[in-house]
């Protein structure tokens, strides 16, 4: 079971209802999506500043997701969180000519994935990620 904690202070135009969809259709599909996970819509300059402090880039980026625990053998009830940079959302969905709920889903999903130990250093490890990850939203949109 999942429980989303979800953070909206710059009042974009996403429902609390969606955004809790989502991690209930991820959870569904990858046992390993479960505890309690923040999520945070914010801007290009939040993003960009937890980016630099973190990864040591200084841009913005999509999605940012923090694993409470990268050791998999302690079982915590957090699970972590994923910050979204909706403005880049946006620009992305238009650069896709696609709906920006599906690109916010895309990048919430993704944030999920990492959190539960999903990665994408290799190409292996790629395509399964890419491949559940569309899979999921196969059943979202």
């Amino acid at each position: 079971m999942i429980k989303v904690l979800f953070f909206n202070e710059n009042k974009y135009p996403v429902e609390e209802k969606f955004v809790k969809k989502i991690t209930a259709v991820a959870s569904g599909h990858e046992k390993k999506i479960c505890g309690i996970v923040e999520i945070a819509l914010v801007d290009n300059k939040d993003i960009c500043k937890l980016n630099r402090i973190w990864r040591g880039k200084n841009s913005a980026t999509d999605v940012l997701s923090f694993a409470w625990s990268e050791e998999k053998s302690i079982k915590a009830p957090m699970l972590g969180q994923i910050f979204v940079s909706y403005p880049k959302i946006i620009k992305q969905a238009n650069e896709n000519e696609i709906p920006v709920k599906e690109e916010l889903g895309r990048m919430i999903v993704h944030g999920l994935l990492h959190i539960s130990g999903y990665g994408h250093g290799s190409a292996k490890q790629a395509k399964k990620m890419f491949a559940l990850q569309e899979k999921i939203l196969k059943h979202l949109f």
